[in-house]
């Protein structure tokens, strides 16, 4: 694990390196003051709780978290310092983890920049700050998901855009196969497990329980299948890139 946290920290200093980070968080928490007090009709409806924000995070996420993963292996593809990565005494497991594991800590840095939300409806009422800092978990969970995803399209392509295309449509899919259009569509044309399997595989599905306080455990196993999967996905393309 070792190698794993020198890997995140590197990583994560570099996303600071540059202004673009502190542009993505900034338009993150802008955007996120826009859909809680703006499309969320917060004012409108008397209120004081971050309902509406979480509501529209899964689609804020659909954008942000490609253009965060996009990054993570095409650059290293592109630059060809992924072949000096791999020639270091580390596995690529270990690699894959910790740009990972960096990936998922600048989201945590961009969550905890939307803080003043939270100490906003604080102020103007008395809201349930149990079930914010659930949703909060919820949330990061989520982009946690969808960064493992990324990581895998960007190990596929030296072409960032072709990544962040690939990776919106991915995740795109992966949130909505869970909404209300999406399963009666299903429904019309399939039996109930199979309806039953889709919902499971969405993960608007999942983290629409954090909305109301609480974590099914369902919701952590899926979270955490999900993670494993797309990463050993991408130690599996790697290796096969490194064989080429």
């Amino acid at each position: 694990m070792a190698n794993v946290f020198t890997i995140a920290k590197r990583e994560l200093a570099g996303y600071f390196g540059t202004p673009i980070a502190y542009v993505f968080l900034v338009i993150f928490v802008i955007l996120s003051g826009v859909v809680t007090f703006h499309l969320g009709n917060f004012f409108a409806r008397g209120s004081a709780d971050l309902s509406a924000f979480f509501n529209y995070v899964p689609w804020l996420l659909l954008v942000f978290i490609p253009a965060v993963s996009m990054r993570l292996w095409a650059e290293e593809r592109k630059s060809g310092t992924v072949e000096l990565l791999m020639t270091l005494p580390i596995s690529p497991w270990e690699a894959v983890t910790g740009k990972w594991l960096a990936s998922v800590g600048f989201i945590a840095v961009a969550f905890v920049a939307t803080f003043p939300l939270w100490i906003t409806v604080n102020y103007l009422g008395d809201p349930d700050n149990g079930v914010i800092m659930v949703s909060y978990l919820g949330a990061l969970a989520l982009a946690a998901v969808l960064l493992a995803m990324g990581s895998c399209v960007s190990a596929f392509t030296k072409n960032q855009v072709i990544a962040f295309v690939l990776a919106v449509a991915i995740a795109f899919v992966i949130v909505t196969s869970g909404t209300p259009i999406v399963l009666d569509t299903v429904r019309a044309i399939a039996p109930k497990p199979i309806v039953d399997a889709v919902a499971a595989m969405s993960a608007l599905t999942h983290f629409i329980g954090t909305g109301q306080g609480f974590v099914a455990l369902s919701s952590v196993v899926y979270a955490i299948s999900m993670v494993v999967f797309w990463l050993f996905a991408t130690v599996i393309v790697l290796s096969n890139k490194k064989a080429d």
